[in-house]
């Protein structure tokens, strides 16, 4: 069996595309198909989880909303997000689906940690909070013991969209990102060195982790 994972940056890419590729990559991989995770951003869009309630959309504008096969509820991904889709065998991990929630909040906390910034999760609320205000969000999607969809970080970007949904279906709900919280000798975000980061802790939890 092939353990190996493959990295792949795709760049600025529109999300049905990549959601249409995400279930063809699942749908026909096989026990000997490498993992992978996939590195990219999205033009602005809102996504509506198999749980997202429509009246969590408070105002979407000239935003497109998209309805998908993840769990979750409504959150929205723009430039200078960072999102994280993760295609794993998770039979071949011997990964439950708790477990790797864990494991992503994990690496994110722990990526965030490098950059000096303490950041935890809340009981029954999956995704990453820093002083009560979300940075990082998790939605994914399990069929044939395979995951696909992710997660997401604030890196540098436009925060105004969240407060036209209730994000993952709270009310209020506070987003932050990573440029707001670094010390002001540090503002200046290296994109690239965040995916390189964020890349390492995933593979240190995914697959040398046990």
């Amino acid at each position: 069996m092939n353990n190996k994972v493959i990295i792949r940056d795709l760049g600025l890419r529109d999300y049905q595309p990549v959601w249409d590729e995400m279930r063809e990559f699942t749908s026909t991989r096989d026990n000997n198909t490498n993992d992978e995770i996939w590195l990219l951003q999205h033009p602005p869009v809102f996504t509506l989880g198999l749980n997202g309630k429509p009246e969590h959309i408070l105002n979407a504008g000239d935003i497109p909303v998209v309805k998908c096969d993840r769990g979750g509820q409504v959150t929205y991904h723009g430039p200078g997000q960072l999102v994280v889709y993760t295609l794993l065998d998770l039979k071949r991990l011997k990964l439950g689906i708790k477990q790797l929630v864990t494991r992503l909040e994990q690496a994110v906390i722990d990526t965030l940690s490098m950059q000096q910034i303490n950041a935890g999760r809340k009981p029954n609320a999956p995704g990453i909070y820093v002083d009560g205000a979300k940075i990082g969000a998790l939605g994914l999607r399990v069929k044939r013991g395979c995951s696909y969809h992710g997660l997401s970080l604030n890196v540098s970007m436009d925060l105004e969209p969240f407060s036209r949904i209730n994000a993952c279906g709270f009310e209020d709900l506070e987003s932050v990102q990573l440029k707001a919280l670094l010390s002001p000798e540090n503002q200046a975000i290296d994109f690239n060195l965040v995916k390189q980061i964020i890349v390492s802790q995933l593979e240190r939890q995914l697959f040398e982790t046990r």
